[in-house]
């Protein structure tokens, strides 16, 4: 980058916070995809919106592109700065603003973690309930819509921001929504910055929805004979009215993994289910009723109520379940699938995908957040074998097409990124796809703001 560049970057952030050092490149040039490392050109840490006003001003001014960077901890390359360019690097951009305690709500700084911002809203009594599982950043959540392992009852990212503040790619700073819950006035600017993956602007500060700390839950944990018995479970629980708040399926290859570091679990198909209520009788009897539905359908062991420790042990082993794979397969490439589709239509997704494993001879383990829909798989090849690394794009491609035939989505809640713009005409047709070009355009007709993800522009 040219000297004048990094001079204007210096200028309004201060020296010691810009770097273009090659292991800060280094660094922001690699999520936690397998998609190829980019390298940017100059890392920037600002610490007020009128800063990163001002630097997308100067990047707009002199057609430089320019990244978002928040955790680093995306699945599909969104954070890798294709066109090098600057990343802006939200880290000091890390505060909770205000609590608003009594509305249970919070206004937040992107660059927090959502973890750590969940550690002070306790204090209140509060959570922010989506929950991707990494320690993402807040700006990187909304930037892709993250949701995780409680969506099935709180709702997505998308279902828990009611405000942003979002720099435009002219430098100039927009207000979207407000604190009401109830929101009718004009077109829903908020909704459509969330998702869009930091190609419409730069979100620097977001009022979020919470919830209270539940007084009661209960962990459940049901083996079954095959993933698709377990997966015709995951139906049945949600057809029946029951409100879990963690509803996760797990075929026996991910409960195997699992057990190498966090749990002790039987090898076999496995779903993994929380419930929070307001009382304890209440509790009880969704528990009597789930138990029953798996008994029914086949379950094989049924165990509720495991303490908190255990409890906490289960989770940490299923948010642990992608590093867990990764240290098995060092010398592999890997791809990671992530659909979504209506929850009628789950069993057959699952069954489709846990076949395909078996039909390509493909190493890897099926698992995801069943209750709303989603399945991920986690596929590994020979770093050296073209051939079989060809094997899984085309594993991806199958599962894919299945789930939009199945009336789902191409991406539940890892985004488009990289890897998943070549399905945005399958899943949106032409004119939708040129809809969003429209958009992009409108907003930032230069092309500065993370070129090259979402759709070809």
């Amino acid at each position: 980058m040219n000297t004048s560049t990094l001079d204007a970057m210096k200028a309004i952030v201060g020296a010691a916070h810009v770097s273009d050092s090659i292991s800060q490149r280094n660094l922001h040039g690699q999520d936690q995809s397998s998609h190829h490392q980019v390298l940017p050109d100059v890392i920037v840490w600002p610490e007020t919106t009128a800063e990163v006003s001002a630097i997308v001003k100067y990047a707009n001014a002199n057609e430089i592109a320019i990244t978002g960077w928040g955790a680093g901890s995306s699945l599909e390359g969104n954070s890798i700065p294709l066109k090098g360019g600057i990343v802006l690097n939200f880290g000091r951009m890390n505060k909770i603003v205000k609590v608003h305690e009594k509305d249970f709500q919070v206004t937040v700084q992107a660059g927090m973690f959502y973890k750590d911002m969940n550690v002070e809203l306790a204090k209140y009594g509060l959570f922010y309930a989506p929950d991707p599982g990494a320690n993402a950043s807040i700006g990187g959540m909304i930037a892709n819509n993250a949701s995780g392992t409680r969506t099935v009852k709180y709702g997505a990212t998308r279902d828990n921001v009611l405000g942003l503040e979002v720099v435009l790619a002219s430098g100039e700073v927009i207000r979207t929504g407000c604190r009401s819950k109830k929101q009718s006035a004009g077109y829903d600017l908020t909704h459509m910055i969330v998702g869009s993956e930091g190609t419409l602007g730069l979100v620097t500060e977001a009022t979020l929805n919470l919830e209270p700390i539940p007084e009661h839950y209960s962990a459940v944990v049901a083996s079954f004979p095959t993933t698709e018995i377990a997966a015709e479970t995951v139906f049945a629980v949600i057809g029946s009215g029951l409100d879990p708040a963690a509803l996760e399926i797990l075929d026996a290859e991910s409960v195997r993994y699992m057990n190498m570091r966090h749990t002790d679990l039987p090898e076999v198909p496995t779903l993994l289910m929380e419930f929070h209520a307001a009382t304890e009788a209440s509790l009880k009897a969704e528990m009597k009723l789930v138990e029953e539905i798996c008994h029914d359908l086949g379950a094989t062991r049924f165990e509720v109520g495991v303490g908190r420790e255990e409890r906490n042990r289960l989770w940490e082993g299923r948010h642990s379940l992608g590093e867990i794979l990764f240290s098995v397969y060092p010398d592999s490439t890997y791809l990671i699938t992530d659909v979504s589709v209506p929850i009628s239509n789950f069993p057959t997704l699952a069954a489709y995908t846990n076949q395909l494993f078996k039909d390509m001879d493909v190493k890897g383990a099926l698992f995801g957040h069943a209750g709303d829909g989603s399945l991920h798989t986690v596929n590994f090849a020979p770093k050296d074998s073209p051939a079989e690394q060809e094997k899984l794009q085309i594993f991806n491609d199958h599962v894919v097409k299945r789930a939009i035939e199945l009336e789902g989505t191409c991406t539940g809640e890892h985004g488009v990124g990289i890897g998943k713009k070549k399905y945005m005409v399958f899943e949106h047709g032409e004119g939708g796809v040129d809809a969003m070009r429209q958009i992009k355009q409108l907003f930032d007709p230069k092309n500065i703001f993370n070129p090259g993800k979402v759709i070809d522009f």
